[in-house]
């Protein structure tokens, strides 16, 4: 293992930690998928601009409105939980949804100069009906914002251009 690497993996640990007690508190989904990359980009990326607070909650922002248009206009009540049967409807709809919802969280990104590749993976949660409320897409923004924020606190990283999270 190179050097340092114990602590950054220790680290991603710690950054999850925070979300992940807030989860068991709270008894809400606050630790999901997409969060672990973006605490994993914050453990070990020295390139801030890769991991300013404004790409990362950019991000994952776009990715969850993204999410919720194609979810919602697209496959509104169904979850990509089980297989469903070969042709079936209701698949396809999730199909469509999915990857309506990378198309604009890629494209809405690349517009604002906000791309943080792990907030594809939230796009998926949302439009594929795992956590597609507004109260998801705002506890997923919500978490995002408590993990860039204890990065910043523990890291020292604290400024003002730093925890301005969206703008272009």
């Amino acid at each position: 293992m190179r050097e340092g690497a114990t602590v950054s993996t220790l680290y991603v640990g710690v950054l999850l930690a925070v979300p992940g007690l807030l989860a068991w508190v709270t008894g809400r989904t606050l630790l999901f998928p997409s969060l672990g990359p973006s605490a994993f980009l914050l453990a070990t990326v020295g390139n801030a601009e890769v991991t300013s607070p404004r790409r990362i909650v950019g991000g994952h922002f776009i990715g969850v409105v993204a999410g919720l248009i194609a979810y919602h206009t697209i496959a509104p009540g169904l979850e990509v939980t089980t297989s469903a049967p070969m042709l079936a409807a209701s698949q396809l709809r999730l199909v469509a949804s999915g990857v309506l919802a990378v198309t604009l969280t890629s494209g809405g990104m690349l517009a604002t100069e906000t791309s943080h590749p792990p907030a594809c993976a939230t796009t998926l949660i949302v439009s594929l009906g795992l956590l597609s409320s507004l109260v998801d897409g705002a506890l997923i923004v919500f978490v995002v914002v408590v993990l860039v924020v204890v990065h910043a606190l523990v890291t020292n990283e604290w400024s003002a251009e730093n925890v301005v999270p969206i703008t272009p």
